[in-house]
């Protein structure tokens, strides 16, 4: 018998399949254009693919595109999309090695049991010189206004994950086998808020460590998920602050043994 999960209140939720179906379109449309394979009809994977919105575009625009999820009723809409989309336990992905060009997931590491083993995972089933994509919430965020999470909210969290990204730093260069992704405890309220459910404290700085350490060279960091105007983007991103600001948007190349 397996061991329960925090993934198990997800598993049978009509109402969040239903929820994911209404999302507009363009909130994918950053992460859709970074897991185009760079050769046609080149083969990408979208962990975590809900009811495979992304799955849907990269088909149309002729790539094999799939898809895993581990909610039953995502999948039962995401294969109206597309019979590539299936059902997965939440560990092992069920590909061999190198199998994909491209592998990313969007606002999904934030919710693993295991986060440093899930970048694996997806560092594992990606070819060497393919692409993984790696999209979640900053969680340590110190910079910016109007968040939605308590951990990103108020002057005394944004002092203290100031200092937490610098400790995390030192720490990677001075005892890198110790390092971990911290976790967080699940908010229950009465109203549901975005991520109340995240129980990894996801920012880009950890996850280009742990790519790093999968045997991936980064590519590019940003703080910035979705499109917006290229001068925007351009002084958002263009010092370290990107990793005190909104998001974790971060793709690398998986490297050759």
């Amino acid at each position: 018998m397996s061991e329960p999960s925090h993934l198990d209140s997800i598993r049978d939720d009509v109402a969040y399949a239903e929820l994911l179906a209404g999302w507009d379109s363009a909130f994918y449309a950053r992460f859709t254009r970074s897991l185009r394979p760079d050769r046609s009809g080149g083969r990408v994977l979208d962990i975590g693919c809900g009811v495979g919105q992304v799955v849907a575009t990269l088909s149309r625009e002729g790539f094999e595109a799939h898809g895993v999820d581990v909610a039953e009723p995502n999948i039962r809409k995401a294969r109206t999309h597309s019979d590539r989309c299936v059902l997965y336990d939440g560990g092992r992905l069920p590909y061999p090695d190198g199998h994909f060009d491209v592998v990313g997931a969007l606002n999904v590491l934030e919710h693993v049991q295991d986060p440093e083993d899930f970048i694996g995972e997806a560092v594992r089933v990606c070819a060497p010189g393919g692409r993984i994509v790696l999209s979640s919430p900053n969680f340590l965020r110190f910079l910016g206004y109007r968040d939605y999470h308590p951990r990103m909210r108020g002057i005394g969290n944004k002092w203290r994950n100031f200092w937490a990204l610098l400790e995390r730093r030192s720490r990677m260069r001075s005892c890198p086998g110790s390092v971990r992704f911290e976790r967080m405890t699940p908010i229950h309220r009465e109203q549901f808020m975005p991520d109340d459910d995240a129980i990894v404290c996801t920012n880009a700085l950890d996850m280009a460590f742990f790519l790093g350490r999968a045997g991936c060279r980064i590519d590019q960091v940003r703080c910035t998920d979705r499109d917006v105007p290229g001068w925007v983007d351009f002084l958002l991103n263009v010092t370290p602050l990107k990793y005190g600001l909104f998001n974790a948007f971060v793709t690398a190349t998986r490297l050759p043994r």
